[in-house]
């Protein structure tokens, strides 16, 4: 029993300390500017470029960490710098996850690089599934990919909608799209697709304007007779056409081209509500502790104490969910629970949460802008509804610990 342990080893600690710096330094600064400006941090994406933050071979590090924490730590920081920022920075692992959850290793090699390009040469990442008429249920994707053989080209026609760092031609941006190739098949007849920078026919449609995270740009993409080359079939024709016939044959199959890249992601959005929680948990700890009313601070009310004990309960509570989840999916342990699905649903319910108490604990300075809380009521409000809503997480959760399709 002695091997176990919750302490941080020594580059974990090094690591969350330097991203904790980063998010305070040149993050929260410029936070409520973006916000209001509604814009692409690109001042801030080149400088993480610059040190080394955003890169692929940081992701690699991070990702290579045994015990799967390393991620969820600095999804943290940065969304306690601002989640809207941080979003902008950690979009492009979405489309990452998207090609190392179905690519071979050579495509691995290939696009996840382009992804991220240099601090010379900045590139970005989107990951493209949602459809307006098919948000958490993946399985009816309407965008199609049709196989041209003369040409060995995939044909791709669609509209993909609330998808983070979608259409921006400003820098070269990698688009990884699902598609259908036998939409009779569902979920077991899609695949995923590299869309190279520059493709012709792949544009960005409407550009939404958010409650909250507002720094990241989310759009839709529309895809318009988009051809790539048969090797942008991520994974490989011959492993497709394997999997779609053992579909048609009624054999069972866990892979599904859009789930393998969420069961991966959740933890990590989970740690990102944790960062914006654990932003208004202490802000608003140390203005009860100034603030005075009645003649004394008011956290000397227990009406007030108690609230700051459950927020930070709560807070600690959806941690070790989150981090049991990393751990869990990096070292190869089966999600038999629904453990993904419980650690980003958790989350995400107590960032709405905590986040509302702050600004019942400020008063009305809540309310206003001039004070940081109520922006971060506005951007954790998302946690309970991208990367799959929370009655989705709660529909997971109980079909793993039932063992039931409950519809």
């Amino acid at each position: 029993m002695g091997d176990f342990t919750l302490d941080l080893n020594e580059d974990q600690l090094q690591m969350q300390q330097w991203v904790h710096d980063f998010a305070a330094n040149v993050i929260r600064p410029v936070a409520a500017e973006y916000d209001e400006k509604e814009e692409t941090p690109w001042d801030v994406i080149q400088e993480a470029a610059n040190i080394g933050l955003y890169s692929w071979e940081a992701v690699s590090n991070w990702f290579a960490d045994p015990t799967g924490l390393t991620f969820a730590l600095v999804s943290e920081e940065l969304a306690w710098g601002c989640a809207g920022i941080a979003l902008s920075l950690m979009g492009t692992t979405l489309g990452v996850s998207g090609i190392v959850g179905n690519g071979t290793p050579e495509q691995i090699a290939e696009w996840v690089p382009q992804c991220f390009g240099t601090a010379d040469d900045v590139h970005l990442a989107a990951f493209a599934v949602s459809e307006p008429d098919a948000g958490s249920d993946v399985s009816n994707l309407r965008t199609r990919a049709v196989y041209d053989e003369a040409k060995d080209e995939w044909v791709i026609n669609g509209t993909k909608t609330w998808i983070t760092n979608g259409g921006i031609d400003k820098v070269p941006n990698v688009h990884v799209v699902v598609a259908s190739v036998d939409p009779a098949l569902k979920g077991r007849g899609q695949a995923s697709f590299v869309v190279p920078p520059g493709t012709p026919g792949l544009s960005m449609g409407q550009k939404f304007k958010k409650m909250g995270i507002k720094a990241s740009h989310t759009a839709e993409v529309v895809l318009d007779d988009v051809r790539v080359p048969g090797h942008c079939l991520l994974g490989g024709k011959e492993k497709l056409d394997s999997r779609m016939a053992r579909a048609r044959e009624g054999q069972s199959s866990r892979v599904q081209a859009a789930m393998s890249t969420f069961e991966a992601s959740r933890p990590l959005v989970g740690a990102q509500a944790l960062g914006i929680a654990r932003a208004a948990y202490e802000y608003s700890l140390e203005y009860a502790k100034e603030r005075k009313a009645f003649g004394r601070a008011i956290i000397e009310n227990q009406g007030i104490a108690f609230k700051l004990a459950d927020m930070k309960m709560e807070i600690d509570s959806a941690r070790l969910l989150v981090h049991r989840a990393c751990w869990m999916g990096r070292n190869g342990k089966e999600f038999t629970a629904g453990e993904g699905s419980m650690s980003k649903l958790k989350a995400g319910e107590v960032a709405v949460w905590v986040t509302e108490q702050a600004i019942q604990i400020l008063g009305g300075y809540g309310y206003v802008r001039e004070y940081p809380v109520e922006k971060w009521h506005r951007d954790s409000k998302i946690y309970t509804i991208f990367e799959g809503t929370s009655e989705i997480q709660r529909l997971v959760i109980a079909r793993a610990i039932s063992g039931i399709r409950i519809p």
